[in-house]
């Protein structure tokens, strides 16, 4: 009997519709020795009428995995492993180790008193502050001390090492890189530095006295290079902003109360291959669902509650992990009727919307809100 092409679809007009006989097969057959196809034999698979993700949704719990990430702490040294992380892994990217389309994520855990090789490498980085004290990181020889729900960027091709000092305690922070993509586009580069550390060259957190001033830039302080200056965002900060911007606005009806993280010199995206931002969800706040371009890797920084991701329900709590797929539909809730919710988020915006790829779509039947399958 013979075989029916993968893409072979009777029931889609204007697509490829052409069915396998005995002299096609031998045709196909001819042009795969000679390293080429036949353009409608993958057309439906390689041109799908709407985004496709190869991504499942997914939450990680934090409960479930800290045991875990700190059991390391006792298996491999900073040394040994260059660095010491838990990554997380999505059932439908193993191929390429990604949490969420082409965003790698991870759990970094590190003892007071250590410190990881310096080194660079193509891809861009973020840390997001999980739990500790004593962190640090230090960025072409910019040291910026970090605290629970900080946020800060090793832009791609800069200097970078991190530690917690010896006063401080086990720290845990989610690592976020855009390697899988870097590596799609056979670009990486990794180095590490000649002499394992590099110096610290200015005042401690000298980029938050510079940069970190709402609405204002440091006269003559010109900033051409296509990462944000401003290495580190601090929680505090972000969090009066919110509330502030929530005094006086009453928020999208899909994303509650969202700020974008920016690049003060230009007000755009902190990085070029990933954005993030932070969003408020206010007391028993149940948002509508939308779907859009692009994929989203969350973690809940304060509070508890819910998101309904392409019809089915996912639970989260404080620090707990979880990812929206490119063009699945979504929809977050906060469980408390008395406390915000606040969740951190990481994506690939900045790559949709330089392409012009970005797409949104919101969800219109029953008010907006998914049935649960």
């Amino acid at each position: 009997m013979a075989r029916k092409h993968e893409n072979y679809r009777e029931d889609v007009p204007g697509r490829a519709n052409v069915a396998d006989t005995p002299e096609r097969l031998a045709y196909y057959d001819e042009l795969d020795g000679l390293d080429a196809g036949a353009l409608w034999t993958v057309a439906n698979r390689i041109e799908p009428w709407e985004p496709v993700s190869q991504s499942v949704p997914v939450v990680w719990r934090y409960r479930d995995l800290r045991d875990h990430v700190l059991r390391s702490l006792d298996l491999v040294t900073p040394e040994e492993a260059g660095r010491r992380v838990v990554y997380l892994n999505n059932p439908g990217r193993t191929d390429v180790a990604a949490a969420v389309g082409w965003i790698y994520a991870g759990l970094q855990v590190m003892n007071p008193g250590e410190a990881a090789s310096a080194h660079r490498h193509s891809a861009s980085a973020i840390r997001f502050i999980m739990e500790g004290e004593g962190a640090y990181t230090v960025v072409d020889g910019h040291k910026m001390t970090l605290g629970r729900n900080d946020f800060v960027l090793t832009p791609n091709g800069t200097w970078h090492e991190h530690g917690v000092e010896a006063w401080g305690s086990p720290c845990i922070w989610q690592d976020g890189l855009d390697i899988p993509f870097v590596n799609a586009m056979e670009a990486n580069f990794y180095e590490v530095h000649p002499d394992l550390a590099q110096a610290v060259a200015y005042e401690v957190d000298d980029v938050t006295g510079a940069w970190g001033n709402p609405g204002l830039t440091p006269g003559g302080g010109a900033w051409t290079k296509g990462y944000s200056p401003l290495f580190k965002y601090e929680w505090r900060r972000t969090y009066e902003a919110l509330r502030n911007y929530a005094e006086c606005t009453d928020g999208s009806p899909h994303d509650g109360v969202l700020m974008e993280y920016v690049n003060p010199a230009t007000n755009g995206p902190v990085m070029q291959t990933m954005g993030a931002s932070m969003q408020l969800l206010r007391p028993g706040e149940r948002t509508q669902a939308h779907r859009h371009t692009g994929s989203f890797l969350y973690q809940c920084a304060k509070g508890s509650g819910h998101s309904v991701i392409d019809g089915r329900r996912f639970d989260w709590s404080e620090r707990d992990i979880f990812c929206v797929p490119s063009w699945a539909w979504h929809e977050h809730a906060n469980a408390s009727d008395t406390d915000d919710a606040c969740l951190f988020c990481l994506s690939d915006l900045p790559v949709m919307r330089t392409l012009g790829l970005y797409r949104e779509q919101a969800f219109g039947d029953n008010d907006g809100r998914q049935p649960l399958v």
